[in-house]
């Protein structure tokens, strides 16, 4: 029984399952965007974010330990360099997940996971809905409401 045991093993050894995410990280991080399973990227959602974490701080030390999980001295520049200048100000949530329907093969579910601040198109929604922000009340609109006028009544 698995109580308690919070890993999803996508049903691989642990060997295969490290290599299989250090890979995916690695594309991740280069390409901005890959499309897979919703299991697997969940679970690489959980292996790459402390490692971009990691990377706002450049030294030897943090070069080191991405390098140990990555396996890739261009994808390691391409973290350190890049993507950590964009996720500077970002306090957590580098990753999102857009569900993208089934495969017909097998009917896995399938998704797109990609780095938040590398999207532009909702980058531009974003800025788009922060400019319109305007606060009204309902007791201003039920005043500026014209009013019918009765009209004279002829006796």
């Amino acid at each position: 029984m698995r109580h308690g045991c919070k890993v999803n093993h996508l049903s691989r050894t642990h060997a295969h399952r490290v290599a299989m995410l250090s890979n995916m990280a690695t594309s991740l991080i280069m390409h901005k965007r890959i499309e897979t399973t919703v299991a697997k990227a969940k679970a690489l959602r959980v292996y790459v974010e402390p490692l971009i974490n990691r990377s706002k701080e450049d030294s030897t030390h943090n070069r080191r330990i991405v390098f140990s999980y990555l396996h890739s001295k261009e994808a390691v520049n391409e973290l350190f360099r890049e993507v950590s200048q964009k996720v500077a100000q970002r306090p957590g949530g580098y990753t999102r997940i857009l569900k993208t329907g089934i495969r017909h093969g097998d009917n896995s579910e399938m998704c797109i996971i990609e780095l938040v601040d590398y999207n532009e198109n909702m980058l531009k929604e974003a800025a788009t809905k922060k400019s319109k922000t305007t606060r009204r009340s309902r007791g201003k609109k039920a005043e500026a409401a014209p009013v019918a006028e009765e009209a004279p009544k002829a006796e």
